[in-house]
């Protein structure tokens, strides 16, 4: 196979994204201007003219560059109309030797082992919104319905198209120590969804309290028949009143019937998964991966 590391200021954006449109496992944090927004740096393998490619989102510490996963990017990997258990094979072992640490996440169609490279399972979960709100509903847990109930009962309403700025800082402020909710990345993720708002691909969703305050909130962003359900900000005082499980019942009350899958985005927390698994939504496995060349004088800072 003829696979090429090609740098980001010398990729084919119109032939990159080309593929992401046409690939069978295509999804939005693969795109280009994604890319640009939410990676710190990109370099990318190609396979001959655009037919498959795998971003590599990189950085640089103590002068050694590797690889990692940017913020708001679920699932990354080797995209493409085919992607086969050979193919995958040849893009792992094609990544530059000059990245000397990995620690990324593959997709949901990337699911071929290899020999010599750890790979280790990831959940996400997915609920297909083609059914009738009612057909959906009924496959709630009925925890998922008690908590929408309360909700309603003391006086929440939801609302949309608000502020994404709103969004934003309920997350910085619930945000745990050393996580990724930097102001850097927050910006970063602003901008994207400006730019995703324009083309109509996002969209804020929230509860308000009885008072009017918003005490839950995220973005949802369309593409490829999913929508992504990409950053969560909540209150502390919408956990006992079931706001988060009202404002995923009121999105997929407006979407219901339509030929869309509504992606979590993970998570392998067991309460998490437990609460996305009890809307009726079904698992999706993907692959992480690390690797760690680094000279043996500074693999203990990555063990």
């Amino acid at each position: 196979m003829n696979i090429r590391h090609i740098t980001s200021q010398s990729i084919d954006r119109d032939k990159w994204n080309a593929c992401i449109n046409q690939a069978s496992n295509g999804l939005v944090y693969a795109y280009s201007w994604y890319l640009d927004g939410m990676a710190l740096h990109w370099d990318a393998l190609v396979l001959g003219d655009y037919e498959a490619v795998m971003p590599l989102t990189w950085n640089r510490k103590y002068g050694i560059a590797y690889l990692y996963q940017p913020y708001l990017c679920a699932q990354l990997g080797i995209f493409g109309e085919k992607v086969d258990a050979a193919t995958m094979k040849q893009f792992m072992h094609s990544i530059p030797k000059q990245f000397k640490y990995w620690d990324f996440y593959l997709n949901h169609q990337n699911l071929f082992p290899i020999a010599g490279i750890h790979f280790y399972e990831r959940r996400n979960f997915i609920l297909n919104l083609r059914f009738t709100y009612d057909e959906l509903a009924s496959a709630y847990r009925d925890n998922i319905r008690r908590n929408i109930k309360k909700a309603v009962q003391v006086g929440c309403t939801p609302t949309k198209g608000f502020d994404v700025d709103q969004v934003i800082n309920l997350a910085k402020s619930q945000a745990r120590e050393g996580g990724m909710e930097t102001d850097d990345n927050l910006g970063r993720f602003r901008e994207l969804y400006l730019q995703m708002k324009q083309r109509g691909q996002a969209e804020t969703y929230g509860i308000l309290s009885g008072r009017g305050e918003l005490i839950a909130s995220c973005v949802f962003i369309f593409s490829h028949n999913r929508a992504y359900y990409i950053l969560v900000g909540n209150h502390p005082d919408g956990r006992t009143i079931g706001a988060s499980h009202a404002l995923i019942d009121s999105f997929i009350r407006d979407h219901a019937g339509e030929n869309l899958l509504l992606d979590f985005e993970g998570s392998d927390l067991r309460n998490l998964a437990f609460f996305y698994s009890s809307f009726g939504a079904r698992e999706e496995k993907y692959f992480g991966v690390k690797a760690n060349t680094l000279p043996f004088y500074l693999k203990w800072l990555k063990r």
